[in-house]
């Protein structure tokens, strides 16, 4: 086994109960994910003129409130405080939105494509590492990552790759993400 697979694997052994703690950092990143999202595409609304690529970012914009609803009231019931990085990510989320939308809408689309390439991935591992022992959780999880993959499906319909510049936005918002995911885990 690989350095960065040993990383990887959780302390504890299969059947085992997922740490509380893990439980905690899981539903905090998601739900700073999940607000992240929304203001991302909010940001993108503000910039954006009538055209079927606003409609497709309103309608993936309301099932990132959806989720958003959904671990807030996961937070709440589990008594898990929201990232302290939540005010930065509002600010963020918005500028990352308005600026690739600002490059038009074939950027707007890339910037879905890859922060929902980088979701895909956490939260395909999360649910790995959830298994059966948290049912709801992981099915939030689940849910969710549903429609980011729709997300990102539409996104490249739309001619996301097509972008001017597409490897270079591509690269940064998935690092941008990736560092995100980092951070809200931990504070």
């Amino acid at each position: 086994m690989s350095a960065a697979q040993n990383e990887q694997r959780p302390p504890y052994l299969p059947g085992d109960r997922v740490p509380d703690a893990e439980i905690a950092r899981i539903v905090r990143v998601d739900h700073a994910g999940e607000y992240g999202a929304t203001r991302i595409y909010d940001g993108q609304l503000a910039v954006l003129g009538p055209g079927r690529a606003r409609t497709e970012i309103r309608h993936m914009g309301e099932q990132e409130g959806r989720h958003l609803v959904v671990f807030e009231k996961l937070l709440h019931e589990r008594r898990v405080r929201p990232t302290l990085l939540q005010p930065l990510w509002n600010v963020a989320g918005f500028a990352l939105g308005a600026a690739t939308a600002l490059l038009g809408e074939q950027a707007a689309m890339a910037c879905t494509v890859a922060v929902e390439e980088v979701i895909d991935e956490h939260y395909r591992g999360q649910a790995e590492r959830l298994g059966a022992t948290d049912p709801e959780l992981t099915e939030a999880i689940l849910s969710s990552r549903a429609d980011e993959l729709t997300h990102r499906d539409a996104a490249l319909a739309m001619g996301a790759e097509d972008a001017p510049g597409y490897d270079a936005i591509s690269a940064v918002v998935k690092a941008g993400s990736r560092l995100a995911i980092w951070l809200s885990e931990r504070f």
